[in-house]
């Protein structure tokens, strides 16, 4: 039997968070809203969790409804309750952060989205509701994860070159990474397999291909990492 309260509460929604690489750039994933408020704008893919289900379920659904994609890991990322973050009423957010590989994934704006891209992380159009703020928390988030766990084997392909892996780095944390100093440390973490095999980088003299140690790269990752570059 339904339970009227006699003080109003807040609605719940949830925010997905999507990282990924694309042509050796830093990007997010944003949806188009498709109605009020900020219909047109762009925004992180969520809405509403039903009475049914935990924010984990309804952050997966959303994220499916909105733009396709599924079967993605995510983690916790913060709350965001700011009293006047929603013009509709009174609304607090779960948002939800991962970390995906582009290539390969099929995209469709569909629900309360009218479009869905991939936006470069210095080229962020203005944001609907309080999502510029989440976007800088999760770039926090990014940047500190960098440092207790090695991050790349969610966003790089299964092969590839240390400018790659260089660039990636050098684009989460926004700032430019001394090269030699980079690969030593990288590769003494015992993460990265080196194969036999070349691949030419522009005008360049071909480059090592490698790819990540897989049992290397989990039992780091439970266990956490000092890697400070």
């Amino acid at each position: 039997m339904p339970f009227t309260y006699e003080y109003p509460r807040p609605a719940l929604t949830v925010d997905a968070v999507i990282f990924g690489l694309d042509e050796d750039e830093l990007k997010i994933l944003l949806i188009q809203r498709a109605g009020e408020p900020f219909k047109g704008q762009w925004a992180f893919p969520g809405g509403f969790v039903d009475m049914d289900e935990t924010t984990e379920k309804a952050v997966l659904r959303e994220l499916e409804e909105e733009t396709g994609i599924k079967d993605v890991f995510l983690e916790q990322l913060y709350t965001f309750s700011g009293v006047d973050r929603d013009p509709r009423e009174r609304v607090v957010s779960v948002a939800y952060f991962g970390l995906v590989k582009p290539a390969g994934i099929q995209m469709a704006a569909a629900s309360d989205a009218q479009d869905v891209q991939w936006f470069a992380i210095d080229d962020i159009p203005e944001l609907a509701f309080d999502h510029a703020e989440i976007l800088d928390v999760a770039l926090k988030r990014l940047r500190g994860k960098i440092r207790y766990e090695p991050i790349g084997f969610e966003l790089l392909p299964k092969e590839f070159i240390m400018s790659q892996l260089l660039k990636l780095y050098s684009n989460a944390l926004r700032k430019p990474i001394d090269k030699r100093n980079f690969i030593r440390k990288i590769k003494k973490l015992g993460i990265l397999n080196e194969l036999d095999k070349k691949r030419r980088d522009g005008a360049h003299r071909p480059a090592t291909l490698y790819s990540f140690n897989r049992k290397k790269y989990e039992q780091l990752k439970e266990a956490g990492i000092d890697f400070e570059i």
